[in-house]
């Protein structure tokens, strides 16, 4: 019902809200664009794969991996599907009442429904089949090969967490930039 209520582009905060745009304490971008590879690669992962950088919890080398998949999709230019988007759905801001499922500490915008889908699954939801198979159920659409892409739309949280956490998270930052440049069919998720 999140992702139904639309937006009018992808980077679009929620109508009336002029505030900034956070993930957990980290301040980001939301500067509304028309295509979904030039918002999530130039406001969601490179800001955050150069500050891991920056922070020494991602070399060199990784960052020129996620710099390799960020150019792959922005060659590709997917045709997303436009959504509302909870921006920040991990497990632990997924919560269950006897009334249903309760969302807390949204970071909305306007992104691809496969981001909320791929954060949940990164982070170990509960029940992320029955999730997946009720999202899919109600008429939600992730598109076609949706499952080799998930480490597409890993890109943003694990530069994140690689900014905030350390360096596991920039080990598992590069692994999932090889493995986007795999699903992207580039035939170069070796590393180089």
């Amino acid at each position: 019902a999140i992702h139904a209520a639309g937006a009018p582009a992808f980077g679009a905060q929620p109508t009336g809200w002029e505030g900034p745009n956070f993930i957990g304490r980290l301040e980001q971008d939301c500067v509304p664009t028309h295509h979904w590879a030039e918002f999530y690669v130039n406001q969601r992962v490179l800001p955050f794969a150069r500050s891991a950088h920056a922070v020494g919890n991602l070399d060199a080398h990784g960052l020129s991996e996620v710099e390799r998949a960020c150019d792959a999709l922005l060659a590709e230019d997917e045709d997303a599907p436009l959504a509302r988007i909870h921006g920040d759905l991990w497990a632990g801001n997924l919560l269950f009442s006897p009334e249903g499922p309760r969302f807390i500490d949204p970071a909305a915008h306007g992104g691809h429904p496969l981001t909320d889908i791929a954060m949940l699954e990164l982070f170990g939801a509960p029940y992320f089949d029955a999730i997946v198979d009720g999202y899919l159920g109600a008429g939600g659409t992730l598109g076609p090969g949706w499952r080799a892409r998930i480490p597409v739309h890993q890109l943003h949280p694990l530069a994140v967490h690689a900014t905030t956490h350390g360096p596991s998270y920039g080990s598992a930052l590069v692994r999932a930039a090889l493995d986007t440049l795999d699903a992207l069919g580039t035939g170069a998720g070796k590393s180089s």
